[in-house]
């Protein structure tokens, strides 16, 4: 029986699990095959794809988006309007043996708001993502990134910036860079991005 029947703020679809002592905010989708383990919380309007794991611990803010085959694991906190790709990867462990037990050394990693993470990138734990950050298709990051910061490779480097809109700015002639789809203006300063208010 689908949970959407015991619970009309967020839909479950029938295959998936969802554990005791967890919480998801209204207009929440969960798709097939997935499982939500305990002490998880999701925020509202997320839409969570096929196969995907929610482990315990694990914060997940209001309208972020994880698509098909993503394990989002203990120590992993995501704020809102994150999108996480098909099969991106998460660690908690640095230095990972199956016979020894490393479940208290797990690391942090926190994902600003509004970031993307590609397809198939590899996150490696301990690193933040800044918000509004953008991590290619296929990318492994084993650095902190900074807001706004494209990038791409293995490891991967920056190669430039990107608007909140999505767009790459381009702050080769000035400090000024303007997104071309949304017309947001941004200012480059000491290698730090911030976005111009309209009345500035």
């Amino acid at each position: 029986m689908s949970i959407e029947t015991m619970n009309k703020n967020y839909f479950v679809h029938e295959s998936s699990y969802v554990d005791d002592n967890c919480t998801i905010g209204k207009n929440t989708k969960i798709w097939h095959f997935s499982h939500i383990m305990s002490n998880s919380y999701i925020g509202e309007g997320c839409n969570i794809g096929q196969n995907v794991v929610i482990s315990p611990e694990v914060v997940i803010g209001n309208h972020v988006k994880i698509q098909n085959n993503v394990s989002v694991y203990s120590g992993v906190t995501c704020d809102d309007y994150v999108f996480l790709g098909p099969s991106c990867v998460f660690t908690n462990v640095i230095n990972p043996r199956s016979q020894v037990n490393r479940q208290g050394d797990y690391m942090k990693t926190h994902i600003g708001r509004g970031a993307s993470i590609g397809a198939n990138a590899t996150i490696v734990c301990g690193h933040n993502i800044g918000e509004f950050a953008f991590i290619g298709a296929g990318s492994v990051v084993t650095k902190t990134v900074k807001p706004y910061a494209l990038m791409v490779g293995n490891p991967a480097r920056q190669i430039g910036w990107m608007s909140e809109y999505g767009c790459r700015l381009d702050f080769e002639n000035s400090d000024i860079a303007i997104c071309e789809e949304s017309l947001e203006k941004y200012k480059c300063t000491n290698n730090t991005i911030t976005k111009i208010k309209n009345h500035e």
